[in-house]
């Protein structure tokens, strides 16, 4: 099954390091970041989880839950996280998805046959309150992911739901951003950009960042 933007996030019920999960359920009102790994005890993976129980109250401030997954069981998944918490000077703080039966793996297209046949791949699903897949990527095991990226990429995400603005190349919080082409209307521009814009091209007007 091929995932796209804008599908639905496939639900699903799977044990976890928490215990049963049902994932619509458990999301919630949430925005979530759901992320696989190749296997437990693996060192990129250790620094992947480690560095998100780090980030919780980043998630926690933009309404956003993690989970992660790999195909091994829970028992193996208690064990693992000691380590993590150990050698990553954190504490696990979301669940590790337990998917021995390949069920998620298989709904969320994460065993790649020609990388590795039997481990899940290194892939990540941003998800919004209303189930949509806003973001994938899909990373090599030999490399950790950027959760400053995933970071950046949700506070975009949020930001241009509320505002008809995108944001350009290596944009950061805080940054200008992009009046979307399709807003023509001075008037309804002044109304919602009040410290007005500089207009480079008539099709790439920058503006402040709007609250979000």
């Amino acid at each position: 099954m091929t995932i796209r933007l804008g599908d639905i996030a496939p639900d699903f019920e799977q044990d976890s390091s928490e215990g049963r999960i049902r994932f619509h359920e458990w999301l919630g009102d949430s925005w979530g970041v759901l992320f696989s790994h190749p296997a437990d005890f693996t060192p990129v993976c250790t620094t992947e989880l480690g560095f998100t129980a780090k980030l919780k109250d980043e998630f926690a401030k933009r309404n956003v839950k993690a989970i992660a997954l790999s195909v091994d069981p829970v028992d193996s998944h208690i064990k693992w996280i000691d380590d993590i918490n150990e050698t990553q000077d954190t504490r696990v703080n979301f669940p590790i998805l337990a998917d021995a039966d390949r069920k998620v793996s298989e709904l969320y297209d994460l065993i790649h046959p020609n990388a590795n046949d039997t481990l899940t791949v290194r892939s990540l699903f941003v998800i919004d309150p209303n189930k949509k897949v806003r973001l994938t990527i899909t990373y090599p095991a030999s490399t950790g992911r950027n959760f400053h990226e995933i970071l950046r990429v949700i506070d975009s995400l949020q930001l241009t739901d509320n505002h008809k603005v995108a944001t350009p190349a290596n944009w950061q919080d805080g940054d200008e951003v992009v009046i979307v082409p399709s807003l023509k209307d001075e008037e309804e521009i002044k109304q919602r950009f009040p410290k007005g814009y500089r207009a480079v091209k008539p099709y790439l007007r920058l503006t402040p960042q709007p609250n979000r």
